[in-house]
């Protein structure tokens, strides 16, 4: 019979910090339970005890890792799970208000037949609006919509008095108010154009979706691109720890307030290796005007020495369950689009060299291009959405209460004399 020991017993007998001792089961050298009861991670004595002899496992220096316990998001080869719940599937039913309530409170709101439930508060003061569209107007114009936004947050923040209330109903309520205005601030990428389309109701046009559409679409916003939008930002609301999510984690393990949070994350996902590659997979996309360029664009690229941008991904190897749904609604939103069928031709050509498979950047990229979005879109879609995610890792933070503060291991000169 397996004898199981608690995580603080098994660390002790390994000499190690808990967080090594996650790391270890990250890397498959400890396995570990569940205990259903205290919700705590059980480890085989055993195996513990034969590590121990063994002694600690060596890995190159160039790597480092950060392991943290968090009940929010499943990865596995295959597929992401929120919460337990299928990310794909509830991108297809639920609205994204519901699943960023279910990321911040463990609960997934009822939903009334087809519609999805209607969760009130997704509001932002009108003076929280005004300085937010301040901040962001006096900006050059072309300035892309994410530079757009990590001006605009912090302008919301200074209009919010009780933004350092950090108990769970406070921060829900600023998490609410902080994505509506987001997405409230930003321009009207067309001022000309009426409403967002396949919003059949006046319910679903106060959803966020249905707010951000207009604000990245230079015209008239499609027929049903709003339930496809919905379903992209259900889609990147989390993603365990991303970069991102990581440098929000340690802002809210400082006690940061969710604003401060949310720009912290969104410096980080600026990056050509993060949520930017969204925008490279634009601006390559941008530079084919015909299926028939496919060949040249991807070879261009992979001369220049680079990575083709929104393609590969460091868990699926065989396909991102994100990107093969929202591509498969791109292809239904938009079935005759030009930008669809260069970005399928991009896709065969990367496929034909054995390249990775696409990512959810490249589909979001995708999904900019055949909807006729304004430039940067892309990255706008993740920002908003991973927001929702960036909120819960904060209020796992807030609940655990225990500063985050790596050391480093000096390797420069010895003291001089």
């Amino acid at each position: 019979m397996t004898d199981w020991i608690g995580a603080a017993e098994a660390a002790q007998r390994l000499g190690i910090k808990q967080a090594s001792l996650y790391a270890y089961v990250s890397r498959g050298v400890l396995s570990r339970r569940r205990d259903a009861d205290a919700r705590a991670s059980m480890f085989d004595a055993a195996e513990v005890e034969e590590l121990a002899r063994k002694g600690r496992p060596r890995r190159a220096a160039s790597t480092a890792e950060m392991v943290f316990e968090s009940a929010l998001t499943e990865i596995t080869a295959t597929t992401q799970r929120y919460r337990g719940y299928e990310a794909t599937d509830l991108a297809l039913r639920r609205a994204f208000e519901d699943v960023a309530m279910l990321l911040w409170t463990g609960e997934l709101p009822e939903a009334d037949g087809a519609t999805p439930s209607a969760d009130e508060g997704w509001q932002a003061t009108a003076e929280a609006l005004a300085a937010g569209r301040a901040a962001q107007a006096a900006l050059p114009p072309g300035t892309l919509p994410l530079e757009r936004l990590q001006v605009i947050v912090p302008a919301l923040a200074a209009t919010d008095q009780f933004r350092l209330h950090l108990d769970v109903p406070a921060v829900v309520a600023a998490g609410k108010a902080l994505v509506a205005g987001m997405t409230g601030a930003l321009p009207a990428a067309d001022p000309g154009a009426s409403g967002a389309g396949g919003a059949p109701d006046s319910a679903l046009r106060t959803r966020v979706a249905a707010r951000l559409a207009p604000k990245l679409v230079a015209g008239p916003v499609p027929d049903g691109l709003v339930r496809v939008l919905n379903a992209a930002l259900v889609l990147v609301a989390d993603h365990e720890l991303a970069a991102s999510t990581l440098a929000a984690r340690v802002a809210a393990s400082m006690r940061a307030d969710p604003y401060a949070v949310i720009a912290t994350a969104l410096g980080a996902m600026g990056g050509a290796l993060h949520g930017g590659a969204a925008l490279g997979a634009e601006l390559m996309l941008g530079a084919a005007t015909s299926p028939e360029d496919a060949p040249r664009v991807v070879g261009d690229v992979l001369r220049r020495g680079e990575k083709l941008p929104g393609f590969g991904h460091f868990v699926y190897k065989d396909g991102d369950p994100r990107a093969n749904l929202l591509l498969r609604l791109v292809g239904e939103l938009a079935p005759d689009s030009p930008q669809l069928a260069i970005a399928s031709a991009v896709t065969d050509e990367a496929r034909r060299r054995a390249l990775p498979e696409p990512n959810i950047e490249f589909a979001l990229a995708v999904l900019a291009q055949a909807s006729g979005m304004i430039r940067g879109a892309g990255e706008a879609i993740f920002a908003t959405g991973r927001s929702a995610g960036w909120i819960a890792h904060a209020l796992e933070e807030y609940e655990r209460n225990i500063p985050i503060r790596p050391r480093s291991v000096y390797t420069g000169r010895t003291a001089v004399t």
